[in-house]
């Protein structure tokens, strides 16, 4: 006869998750290491009261915005290449809706991330409830099910035993590298409190294997014949090389076929950027190396890469009219993208196979002295944007990026999403030791970056954790700011204010349209329009409100002290640098694809999609 234990709903949750592991590479590590949450009516009497009721080892943190907090556990699953990760607790309505925003991010970027958003009586007998919107064309319609279009996995719960099978297929997704992101299992507040009699076996200690998978002998033929044939391959690093921790087999592939390679954003940093194949960023936020290089690829080998149209810039990068893709991924819907020979399976595994039968072939390829005149070039291009002078008063953005890059040690983590940063640290940014470069930029969301810190530097104790971001992401989401100060955790904000949306603008200003809507100016009482004088705002003094240390930064001298003293800080130090309106670096032999006007009063705006036309035309169909 089975053993039971009567549990609530909620108790059952925190029980199970308790026991969850994962085993990588023959290492065993705890997969659930807390749970984030902010209570309201419904979570607080249900998980809230099974949490405080103790029998357990997941630690409660305290979140306060709940889209904050779950880029918090975002940026912690991430920083752990997908290994751990920390469940999301909400309220219903408007508390579970903010999460929305965050699943989208997580499933975009393809890292694990778990939420039980509450929902309104299963009962339906106190509807309507505080908070509940109602739908008029279905009754069991609630406002959780806007997480359908960006989660993995959707579950309701509305009995409580149903919460078994809920939570294996939660965790199927959660584990499972080519199906991971954003898993929801929405929880009626009442069923959160129900009993049912549980099956002890259930909350045993279980364990997730993620397992390596391997390619065949004919993927590994097709691969080999694919690049036996080219004469210059290019090779592009992806964030499948981070999350497979191939960084070192990614390396000796391209090493002992003289193979150079670019990096995407979730790609670059695990591989040392003075490597003399390593070409740096390629695509829209490239530089000038790997995209010259792309240029004349006869075949691209995308390893672990979604190809997104900022690594591809709008499939227009690879302009040899011979070119082929070959792409490696675990994910099939990535492997085949842009028309490629798809290799499905584990990033190390497969350029391991590969690389074996190319060496049985004696295969190398073509490259003379085109790579290291690339970079040798590209280098230069780097120290000259990294030391462009101050003049009258004026503190360029990319020499504030600079500055803080060296002072980095190599332990220290750059954590970034979105704005113009992106682009100038994809571009310049010399990250040290593997893992110490955390950009969210599959879904760019503005906000993410002081959130995700906190997570970051709770999974990265070994050192300190810098965020970059501007001020309108500042404006836009800073909330566990609050919680790293609460918790004791340290972590560095580099706020670059430049009054404004700068790389929203800069994209408008190229595309022929004038300054309007993205500078950040009171609203003059003449015109009527946003064009009057820049409001000013102290952002170290809203960091020191919190309780935080914070820097008003206005040159070069003042950002070097401010670095200093923030090594002897054990708080959050928060960076107010006003850097120099419009400093960001150009585009390096990139194209990206954006509507611009067909019609418009301005001829500037007329070229700019006459422009366009013509790249469309030179770009690729697939």
């Amino acid at each position: 006869m089975t053993n039971r234990i009567r549990l609530t709903m909620a108790q059952a949750i925190v029980k199970f998750l308790d026991n969850q592991y994962v085993e990588f590479d023959g290492k065993e590590e705890k997969f659930v290491d807390g749970i984030i949450g902010i209570f309201g009516h419904g979570c607080v009497v249900g998980v809230g009261q099974a949490l405080e009721q103790g029998g357990h080892n997941l630690r409660f943190y305290q979140g306060h915005n709940e889209q904050g907090m779950a880029h918090v556990a975002i940026g912690f699953a991430k920083q752990h290449n997908r290994r751990k990760i920390i469940p999301c607790v909400s309220s219903i309505g408007p508390g579970a809706m903010n999460m929305v925003t965050a699943c989208g991010t997580a499933t975009a970027n393809r890292i694990p991330l778990l939420v039980f958003p509450g929902d309104t009586f299963a009962t339906r007998q106190p509807d309507p409830v505080l908070q509940q919107a109602e739908f008029y064309n279905g009754y069991g319609y609630t406002v959780n099910e806007a997480f359908k279009g960006v989660c993995r996995y959707w579950d309701k719960i509305e009995r409580p035993e149903q919460i078994m099978t809920a939570l294996i297929h939660a965790m199927r997704v959660l584990t499972d590298p080519a199906d991971t992101g954003a898993v929801c299992v929405c929880m009626p507040q009442d069923v959160e409190g129900e009993a049912y009699d549980y099956p002890e076996f259930f909350f045993q200690k279980r364990v997730w294997h993620m397992d390596r998978r391997g390619i065949n002998a004919d993927q590994v033929k097709r691969a080999a014949d694919l690049i036996s044939a080219s004469k210059k391959p290019l090779l592009i690093c992806g964030g499948g090389v981070r999350y497979s921790e191939a960084w070192d087999t990614f390396k000796k592939f391209a090493e002992d076929f003289n193979i150079p390679f670019g990096e995407t954003q979730a790609g670059k940093g695990v591989i040392d950027w003075k490597h003399p194949l390593n070409l740096g960023g390629v695509g829209v936020t490239g530089g000038k190396a790997a995209n010259v290089i792309a240029k004349d690829a006869d075949l691209v080998i995308a390893v672990g890469s979604r190809l997104t149209d900022f690594t591809t810039s709008s499939k227009w990068a690879f302009q040899n009219p011979d070119v082929k893709m070959l792409n490696i991924n675990v994910t099939s819907f990535d492997a085949v993208k842009m028309d490629g020979e798809a290799i499905i399976g584990d990033a190390k595994v497969s350029l391991e196979a590969i690389g074996e039968e190319l060496q049985k072939r004696g295969y190398k390829s073509a490259y003379t002295d085109e790579i290291a005149a690339a970079k040798k070039e590209w280098d230069a291009i780097v120290d000259e944007w990294y030391s462009k002078p101050e003049s009258e008063g004026v503190f360029p953005q990319t020499l504030a990026l600079g500055t803080i890059n060296n002072f980095m040690g190599p332990d220290d983590v750059a954590v970034g999403s979105s704005g113009s940063l992106p682009g100038d640290m994809q571009r310049l940014f010399r990250p040290g030791n593997p893992c110490t470069y955390h950009m969210e930029y599959g879904f760019s969301c503005m906000g993410y970056e002081v959130c995700a810190a906190v997570g970051v530097k709770m999974a990265w104790p070994q050192g300190e954790v810098y965020t970059f971001l501007g001020d309108g992401s500042f404006i836009m989401l800073h909330s566990e700011l609050y919680t790293a100060i609460q918790e004791g955790i340290k972590i560095n904000i580099m706020v670059f204010d430049n009054s404004g949306w700068g790389c929203i603008e800069n994209l408008q200003n190229n595309q022929g349209t004038k300054t309007f809507g993205t500078v950040f100016r009171y609203r003059n009482p003449e015109t009527g329009f946003l064009d009057g004088p820049i409001v000013p705002m102290d952002i170290a003094k809203i960091a020191e409100g919190y309780g935080a240390k914070g820097y008003s930064i206005h040159n070069l001298a003042e950002l070097k002290a401010a670095l200093e003293d923030s090594k002897k800080e054990n708080r959050v130090c928060v960076f107010d640098m006003k850097v120099e309106h419009g400093s960001m670096t150009p585009g390096y032999e990139n194209w990206w694809r954006v509507g611009v006007a067909e019609v418009a009063k301005d001829q500037k705006v007329v070229d700019c999609w006459k422009d366009m036309q013509k790249h469309i035309a030179e770009a690729r169909d697939y």
